[in-house]
Order: C-alpha cells, then structure tokens, then sequence
C-alpha cells in the first residue's frame, strides 16, 4: 500500500461517523438487575466483563480495568479495520494478497500460532480472514497488515488511533498479531469494542468465527510446480467452546506468556445474546481449560438469570396539548424500548405513559414531555423518555386566551 494512501485511511479513521464514542458501555448495572448480579459465578481468571450484545447492559464484572495484553484477541481490531476497508469499496476479499518475507510463517516469532504463508502462495484477503479468526495465524496478520499499510508500525498506529475514535483511552496496539506484551486493554473495554465489532460486522460470525476448521495452503494456492503435493494443513478453530458449548458463535482466543489465556466470546440463545471478555487466565498447562470453563460457567448463569425484552409498543396515544394549533401532540419513544431483564420477569408486560401536565405549546421537536413505563404485576421493568414526535406550534391568540382560562378552573 502506499503511503499516500495509507495517510487517506487514516484521515478516514479519523473522520468517519462511528457511534460507539456515544455508548460506550456503563458498566453501573441497573438497580432492578443489581440482586440478581450477587447470584454470579466465581471464576478464576483474572478479569472479565459480561453485557447484553443487544442493550450494552452490564450484568457482570471482575476488575475490569485491569490493563492487560489481550494477546490473539488484538487480531479482532486487524480484521475489524480490514472490513471497513472492504466495505468502503478500497480492499476486495477476493483479491490476491501479496505474501513478502515479513508475512512469511518462519519470520514469525517463536512459539507464534501460523498459518503457514509463504511467498509465492496464492492467497485471498478472504483466507487471510479465516486464517486469522479460525488458525490465529500471526503470519496471517502481519499479510493483513501491510496490504492495508506501508509497514507493520503503521498499520498498528491506525489500530490504536481506531481504539481512540472509538473511546477506548487505555487500549494500545504495537502490532497486529498481539505477539507483543506491549499491546494494552482491559476487559471492559474490550468487551465494548466487542459490541460494536458485532454491531458493525454481524456477517463476521457466520463468516469467521464460528467456522469449525481451516485447511491451508491447497492446491490452488500454490505455484504450479507444487500443486500436486501442497502439504495441506487442517487447524480446528481454537475457540474450543463453539464444540461444547451451545449457542456460542464466536469470536476469538488468545495467549501469551506474559496474559496468560484470554477469549472474547458471544453466544446467542432464543433472541437473547451475551458478550463476555475473558482475561488473564493462569499461564500454566490446563489455563485454557480453566479460561473455558470460566466462560461458559458466565454464559450458564447470564442465560438462566437475563433475557432480552422487545416491548411490542405499536400505537402511543397522543398527549393533550395546550394553547397550541393542534389540540393534541404525536409522541415517540427517546429511544429502543428494549431491555435487558430478569429472565422471571419478562413475560406478561404492561405498558402506560406518564406525560407532564399541563403540556403547553409552542413546543419543539423532539421535547421530552414523559416516559413510556414498562411493567409486569410486580412493579417496573423500564421507562423511556417520551419525546414530541414533532413540532407543536402555539395557537391563535384567542384560543391562547380561552386555554389559560379552561386552565385556571381546570382540576389538576
């Protein structure tokens, strides 16, 4: 890539619309959720945050912010800014990626997961993907790397300048792979950038993720003279849970000596899914297993504790307008009425308003002038602010008139 281009990747980076600055998750769980928390599992693992992938609400915590390498899990924010560049039309997955001595396997550091790259292979940006998310190959990274960025250095500066639009102040990046002990997040943070990876690329589960095995290099990415014996490799998707766990689709594992074993997973189960960051882990033989029953130990109780809610809201009645044109104002919900709640009190909702009253014009758009409160027959679940859906605009002077009279005798 050159660097001209490369400095517009980067002015895009910095100017681009990108919405998690504005929801970064609030790791305070709602007061209605808070005894619920206290029936969590203890884990092992050092660190760890557990959200709903679908309302950011946290349901779970432990020290999460703590700095930690996420060692392979670095590998998400490469393939998240390799999708943007595919999505904005400057990079195609069917493109042959150009494999140098840098992205070689054996100029790989020791011990490195691969996926066994060498020069002269043919190879699509779209098996670099799946080398990266199913093999964890750093070779497969550092390919990745330099086809969107002069050099290594340069592509892992756009990394941290991404985690920055995004909001996450403590998370770094000196390399695409995550090698390097000096790459920095915490669990909550990383379970942030999580949410909006998933939100952003929902086809990367189906595409990468949760894709059982990957076999490389084949015949076809070989050189003519070596397509007969292409010495086929078939690594499993390190991700062990996807087998034994059900409803996990993803996303990625990680390890290095100095974190020891850490696993960004989601799992989705009838509407309701769950992200949790798992880190740190013992670095010891059996850590991994201990990482995977720490995750699924969360996932078990997150499941069986919380579900997803989507209100049906259909039709909000109007609101009773004063001293304005129209004697009524059109509502809408501030935002989703969606909410995470007690999995033994998400049935049987009922929905009213509480609306200020007197509700005089002129009022503008988008006023808050309520809540839309949703409950079962044991109090409140949620409220949404109720906003005008549009402007209200004073009346007549005479009906101005009328109206603060009606008021004056009106019963409150």
């Amino acid at each position: 890539m050159s660097k001209f281009r490369f400095l517009c990747f980067l002015c895009l980076l910095g100017n681009s619309v990108f919405f998690l600055s504005a929801q970064i998750v609030d790791y305070n769980t709602p007061a209605l959720l808070v005894p619920y928390t206290v029936t969590a599992p203890e884990i092992v693992s050092r660190s760890a945050a557990l959200i709903d992938a679908e309302t950011g609400t946290a349901l779970y915590v432990k020290n999460p912010d703590d700095i930690i390498s996420p060692a392979s899990l670095t590998k998400l924010m490469t393939m998240h800014l390799v999708m943007q560049e595919v999505a904005a039309g400057r990079a195609s997955l069917d493109e042959i990626v150009p494999i140098g001595r840098e992205s070689w396997a054996q100029s790989q550091p020791p011990r490195s997961s691969l996926m066994f790259l060498a020069p002269g292979q043919f190879v699509s940006l779209r098996e670099i993907m799946l080398g990266m998310a199913v093999s964890s190959g750093n070779d497969a990274a550092v390919a990745a790397a330099l086809r969107l960025a002069p050099t290594v250095g340069d592509f892992a500066a756009a990394m941290t300048l991404e985690a920055r639009r995004m909001g996450l102040s403590k998370t770094r990046f000196v390399e695409p792979s995550g090698i390097s002990e000096e790459n920095m997040t915490t669990a909550a943070e990383f379970t942030a950038f999580c949410l909006e990876y998933l939100r952003l690329h929902p086809e990367s589960l189906a595409e990468y993720h949760s894709v059982p095995e990957f076999a490389y290099p084949k015949a076809v990415n070989m050189a003519e003279a070596f397509r007969d014996n292409p010495r086929t490799i078939v690594q499993p998707n390190r991700n062990a849970l996807l087998k034994t766990f059900s409803g996990v689709d993803g996303l990625k594992t990680g390890y290095i000596d100095e974190a020891g074993y850490n696993i960004a997973l989601t799992a989705e189960r009838e509407g309701t899914r769950f992200i949790a960051v798992i880190l740190g882990a013992p670095a010891r033989p059996g850590g991994d297993r201990i990482r995977d029953e720490d995750g699924a130990r969360l996932l078990s109780w997150a499941f069986s504790t919380f579900k997803t809610v989507r209100p049906a809201i259909g039709y909000i009645e109007p609101a009773r307008l004063w001293k304005g044109k129209a004697d009524y104002a059109e509502l809408k919900p501030a935002w989703t009425t969606n909410f995470t709640a007690p999995a033994d009190r998400a049935h049987s909702l009922r929905l009213s308003t509480e609306i200020a009253d007197p509700l005089i014009a002129p009022l503008p758009a988008d006023y808050p002038v309520g809540h839309l409160v949703i409950s079962d027959r044991r109090g409140e679940l949620c409220r949404v602010p109720l906003l005008t859906a549009g402007a209200c605009e004073k009346g007549n002077v005479f009906k101005r008139l009328w109206h603060s009279i009606w008021l004056l005798f009106r019963k409150p």
